[in-house]
């Protein structure tokens, strides 16, 4: 069901009595006890304005040649999904801090897609409507930590939603030019090539991630959707400098400090 347009929307007074309804603490026009947090945005290639971001979404083991070289099989018929926090977003080109509590900071270099509408219980067809922009980014990984959750059956949290573990490029609208699956997507680290594969490749499309996130989640405008990494991932140091592309459409350049 796409987001306004099904039966079961909430409009008019009934919306507003619902945000205002005990339990639901509506802030707007009121002072806050301590300082609001900034919310997070990218840039807009070729435009002043900014995308705001709502969430982030990830899906693991998308190229088979990566879950493969960490010893996972893919499963087709179950996506896997993570989250990161929108505040772990790094944006405009900043440097990025080594993270506390891993001696192992791995990349994984990403396609992002930006949602422009929302929905849920979309079925592929519908899902590719909700896209608004693509830009290209790193999924930042503490291995060690991830290496130790996997061992112990727990959660990832640790490994992939810490501090500044997902830089982004520029957003690359949708109505100016749409990836396809010959699309090169790579990364380098100090000049020398360490990932690259085409779209093709992915286990899941576009469409197929959104679709399977809408089932779980009620998907909004500003959501972020990282799309997976191809093989080759690999450790990165302080002082090194990366550079990520998805071909004709954006590029990311940052260095770890």
């Amino acid at each position: 069901m796409l987001a306004g347009t099904t039966d079961g929307e909430l409009h008019g007074s009934d919306a507003t009595r619902c945000l205002i309804a005990p339990g639901f603490a509506t802030l707007a026009g009121m002072t806050s006890i301590i300082p609001p947090p900034a919310s997070p945005s990218l840039p807009i290639i070729g435009s002043d304005l900014r995308f705001p971001i709502r969430r982030v979404f990830c899906i693991g083991r998308n190229y088979a040649e990566h879950a493969r070289e960490m010893g996972a099989s893919v499963d087709k018929s179950a996506p896997m999904f993570f989250c990161k926090p929108a505040d772990a977003v790094v944006s405009d080109g900043a440097d990025v801090p080594y993270p506390q509590a891993t001696a192992d900071l791995h990349h994984e270099v990403e396609m992002v897609v930006a949602l422009g509408s929302g929905g849920s219980d979309l079925t592929p067809e519908q899902a590719g409507a909700l896209v608004w922009g693509y830009g290209v980014g790193l999924d930042l990984t503490r291995r060690d930590l991830q290496a130790q959750a996997k061992a112990k059956g727990h959660p990832w949290d640790v490994a992939k939603a810490f501090d500044h573990s997902a830089p982004v490029s520029a957003l690359r609208p949708a109505s100016e030019r749409t990836p396809d699956a010959a699309t090169v997507l790579r990364l380098s680290v100090n000049g020398q090539l360490r990932q690259q594969t085409r779209l093709g490749e992915m286990v899941h499309s576009v469409p197929e991630i959104i679709a399977a996130l809408s089932r779980l989640f009620a998907l909004k405008p500003g959501d972020l959707i990282f799309t997976g990494t191809p093989a080759g991932v690999a450790a990165l140091q302080r002082g090194d400098r990366f550079d990520a592309e998805l071909e004709g459409m954006a590029r990311l350049q940052g260095k770890i400090v």
